[in-house]
């Protein structure tokens, strides 16, 4: 339950539109579902303005349909990470609405289409092809989460014309997810022309000397360009979570 909801349902109480009894048991999960294997946060969007988030990788396709369930029920958009394509069709059988990112590996169930509550544009910067999943990933967490989002792919600074050519996007963003694998250079160099927060994401894409994406994390953290914000590893959902808390205003 979001504030919004929280307010109309005390609203109807005090106008005697619902009884108390009725509202005590729309509430009587909050703050927390207890599933058994897991205790669902229900009351995780009143604190924080997002609600729970389901990490999908390391748990069973039927854990997920069912937190899928307590937090829909809850009127939750419920998002999905990390989610192969087994347990996206799993998924799909039990929400035929829900819809599914191959590429992100991400899947959504979308009880309300989203309010634009950002201020202003997230922009999603990927170096490469290679680096598109998780930039795809904060792509569709930041949207989920109330953001206009742009997107530019494949302008690495190997041909660094190429985001040179997207210059009037970059400056007009409000906050910059930059995600780059290799050396992970990119973000040091946007955040040279822009003065706006950019957000860091090194990616695991790279040859053996890139240590699994950790030469572009010590590449970002140790970066010349003041006020670059770095995140884990292949972590897009963070990312986009940090950049939809700043783009608030």
């Amino acid at each position: 339950m979001d504030p919004a909801k929280l307010r109309a349902l005390l609203d109807d109480v005090s106008a005697g539109k619902v009884s108390a009894d009725a509202a005590v048991d729309l509430l009587k999960s909050l703050p927390f579902e207890d599933l058994g294997f897991a205790k669902v946060d229900q009351h995780r969007s009143l604190r924080t303005g997002f609600p729970e988030v389901i990490y999908g990788a390391t748990k069973s396709a039927e854990q997920i349909v069912e937190i899928a369930r307590s937090l829909r029920n809850h009127s939750h958009n419920v998002l999905i990470t990390r989610l192969n394509a087994d347990k996206a069709e799993l998924l799909r059988r039990a929400f035929p609405e829900a819809t599914y990112s191959v590429q992100a590996r991400v899947a959504t169930l979308i009880h309300t289409p989203p309010s634009i509550i950002g201020c202003g544009k997230v922009l999603i910067v990927a170096a490469g092809t290679a680096d598109l999943a998780v930039a795809e990933e904060a792509a569709i967490t930041a949207e989920l989460l109330g953001n206009r989002v742009e997107r530019i792919s494949d302008v690495g600074v190997s041909g660094i014309h190429r985001l040179l050519a997207h210059h009037e996007q970059v400056r007009d963003a409000a906050v910059l997810v930059v995600v780059a694998g290799m050396e992970g250079a990119l973000p040091s160099v946007v955040a040279g022309l822009v003065d706006k927060p950019v957000i860091a994401v090194p990616t695991s894409v790279g040859y053996g000397a890139s240590f699994g994406g950790l030469a572009a994390l010590l590449a970002m953290l140790n970066s010349c360009a003041a006020g670059v914000t770095v995140v884990n590893i292949d972590n897009g959902f963070g990312a986009a979570v940090a950049a939809s808390l700043i783009n608030r205003g």
